[in-house]
């Protein structure tokens, strides 16, 4: 089979996003459309109209499937749901896009072709690997504190990557059927969590350049919060938690 015949499913975890989800899912090209197999829009609990919107595109493409969780359960909860309909759906690779327009929708078909050339697992889509970060106005402490994380997280995992924090992350099949996505963090640390398991089971990650992309969509992200959750996902696989859980 070659890579043009693979067949995708996006995950778009969405909390809020009533006024940027159309355009991001808009923004899918059309030849993108004609490899993808389901669209899932995971419902976080919202208080806005998410989920009327998130109805409506399902209505104009049948391809969209709708989630709603009644209740927030966090960002991590919610693409671990995703992931677990990619897996019931059987599909080749998995994406996981924003629902804040932040991430390229347009690069989906060169992560998937990508991963197939290098028989790849996980691929993190890197706002640092061709140098767009400040240019696409990440904010400075942000750029600062991601670096220095992420010489941190190379040095532990052993790996070479730039970024480890984008959210733009592509899962091979193998991935999607292996990796313990329900024992994993309900909130944003959820993807570190994701390469810690990845990495303490042999499984392939790399990485592709991707633009910057900070607008005025909101985050729910705490920072100093989030970097005290990373640390501690650092620590724990020093430590070995997450080669006890390959066993």
């Amino acid at each position: 089979m070659t890579h043009s015949l693979k067949s995708i499913c996006v995950i778009i975890p969405a909390y809020n996003a009533g006024q940027t989800l159309p355009n991001v899912v808009e923004r899918i090209p059309e030849s993108t459309w004609n490899r993808i197999r389901r669209v899932f829009i995971i419902n976080d609990g919202s208080r806005d109209d998410t989920e009327h919107v998130a109805l409506e595109l399902a209505r104009d493409n049948e391809k969209i499937e709708v989630l709603t969780l009644a209740l927030n359960q966090g960002y991590g909860a919610a693409v671990s749901r995703g992931l677990g309909l990619c897996k019931d759906y059987g599909c080749d690779y998995a994406v996981c896009l924003h629902a804040d327009g932040q991430y390229p929708p347009e690069d989906i078909q060169r992560g998937v072709d990508t991963m197939c050339r290098g028989k790849i697992d996980i691929l993190q889509g890197s706002r640092h690997k061709d140098g767009t970060a400040l240019q696409g106005n990440m904010p400075l402490y942000k750029f600062i504190a991601g670096k220095i994380l992420t010489r941190l997280e190379n040095a532990v995992f052993r790996l070479n990557l730039t970024d480890y924090h984008s959210g733009f992350l592509f899962y091979s099949r193998r991935a999607v059927e292996n990796l313990p996505f329900s024992n994993l963090s309900s909130s944003f640390d959820f993807d570190l969590e994701v390469i810690a398991s990845a990495r303490a089971r042999g499984m392939v990650i790399d990485e592709i350049g991707i633009p910057t992309r900070y607008a005025d969509e909101k985050s729910y992200l705490n920072p100093l919060t989030y970097g005290a959750r990373v640390l501690s996902v650092v620590i724990r696989y020093a430590l070995g938690a997450y080669h006890d859980r390959s066993r």
